[in-house]
């Protein structure tokens, strides 16, 4: 048996039992990347660390480290209200909001990953606060950040539009990038329809499930701030403060929320990083809420995501993944090597870097793309959006940030909800997007 055989059987395993022994699969990886590595793979301990996903983690630990605050002074609270003011209470609108705004920020330069990690924490606070479905409202954000995420101007159009360049082949960019905009926007209305949006309040929002008595009447205060504090005003916080205007840590999150937009956006900063330090400043002006945070960072997630990733890696490392990719090119029938693409595009990447799976894949397609089978806009388009609409798995950035940022959730629960979701979306774009875009010779 060939080692990249072996370490497919031993990924599919980790699934098994991670499922039905309630083991976190984080830690089960990182025990299969130590021994595929070392006994099949022959890699030493700098060769299994090298895929561990170093960036990935601190973005998940500052992101969530940052919220936490937010949410321990009441910040989240605040915005969530401020949200609801701005659709007028129209709850039911909230959820395409955040999937505009994420759009918006991807297709104007923002890298998917930090785009999900400054909207999600605020859209999950609004989900848990107004009994939204949580797999609702980050599905609307992932998907709102792939939809804008192959503008001419984005990163993943560039990207791609590079490598399409660059292996002379035919492209169009704004087929490209209006591929995957309607692609994701149809998933999130299909979502939508089947978790409950269109039942969500169209008019003035009824008082949160989480609210104490007298919410109703804080829901309906003035825009302006005069009336009643609004619901959600941590306790001792007198009510006039928050009637006049906003208590000093939450004006300094509120800045540090802007400067991370700013960071990330105006300067290209890394978000991990970015909200990590943030977090320590506000943490040092008010420790006993940075001591709260601290605790309350998404520790069983992280584990988690960096040990998949991790095996991910070492897989690889011993060139699994350009196994699997050169079997499917070698099949002899161009349409089912164009969906066999498509399919260990969007599986690989549930798992891996979208942009890693698209930069190997698509020149995996030239041979028989030059053959002039296969449509180069269409195939090149399929292939694109089956490897980041799958993004909604628990396992990539964008799922992992959705996972960690959701509050008052059961999180094995809300984990297997994504996963299955990600497993729904796996089993079924590639095949519509083969059908729609490289089937009728697109290109």
């Amino acid at each position: 048996m060939s080692p990249e055989l072996i370490s497919i059987i031993v990924l599919v395993a980790v699934f098994v039992l991670a499922t039905t022994r309630s083991v976190n699969m984080g830690a089960l990886s990182f025990a299969a990347a130590f021994g595929v590595g070392e006994l099949v793979a022959d890699l030493d301990a700098d060769g299994i660390f090298a895929g561990f996903p170093g960036d990935l983690f601190v973005v998940l630990v500052g992101v969530t480290y940052l919220f936490a605050l937010a949410r321990a002074n009441g910040t989240t609270e605040w915005l969530v209200h401020a949200a609801v003011r701005l659709v007028g209470g129209r709850v039911a609108l909230i959820p395409w909001v955040m999937f505009a705004i994420t759009g918006v920020l991807t297709a104007i330069g923002a890298v998917s990953p930090a785009a999900v990690a400054i909207v999600a924490p605020i859209a999950l606070s609004f989900a848990a606060r107004y009994d939204i479905s949580p797999l609702l409202m980050g599905a609307m954000v992932v998907h709102g950040a792939q939809g804008g995420g192959f503008s001419p101007i984005s990163i993943y159009g560039s990207i791609v539009n590079g490598i399409v360049e660059r292996e002379k082949l035919p492209g169009n960019e704004i087929t490209l990038f209006l591929a995957s905009l309607v692609v994701n926007l149809v998933i999130a209305a299909v979502v939508f329809v089947v978790c409950g949006g269109l039942k969500l309040p169209r008019h003035a929002a009824t008082a949160p499930r989480s609210a104490g008595p007298g919410a109703a009447a804080a829901e309906s205060a003035p825009a302006d701030g005069d009336g009643p504090a609004p619901a959600g005003t941590p306790a001792g916080t007198p009510a006039e403060e928050s009637a006049t205007g906003l208590p000093p840590d939450r004006v300094a999150t509120l800045l540090a929320l802007v400067a991370l937009v700013v960071a990330v956006l105006a300067f290209d900063l890394d978000a991990g990083l970015a909200a990590i330090t943030l977090a320590a400043l506000l943490s040092l002006f008010w420790p006993k809420d940075g001591k709260k945070a601290a605790n309350e960072i998404s520790w069983p997630t992280v584990l988690l995501i960096c040990g998949v990733l991790t095996y991910v890696g070492v897989l690889q490392e011993m060139g699994t993944i350009d196994y699997a990719g050169r079997a499917v090119s070698d099949i002899g029938v161009p349409l089912l090597a164009a969906l066999l693409l498509c399919y260990i595009g969007a599986l690989i990447s549930a798992f891996a870097s979208s942009v890693g799976i698209m930069g190997a894949l698509i020149p995996l397609a030239v041979p028989f793309l030059a053959k002039g089978d296969i449509g180069a806009v269409g195939m090149v388009a399929a292939l694109s959006v089956s490897a980041t609409v799958v993004d909604v798995s628990p396992f990539s950035t964008n799922g992992a940030l959705v996972l960690a940022a959701a509050p008052d959730v059961d999180r094995d629960r809300f984990f297997r909800q994504l996963m299955l979701y990600g497993g729904v979306v796996v089993a079924v774009v590639p095949a519509v997007a083969w059908l729609a875009m490289v089937a009728p010779g697109l290109g």
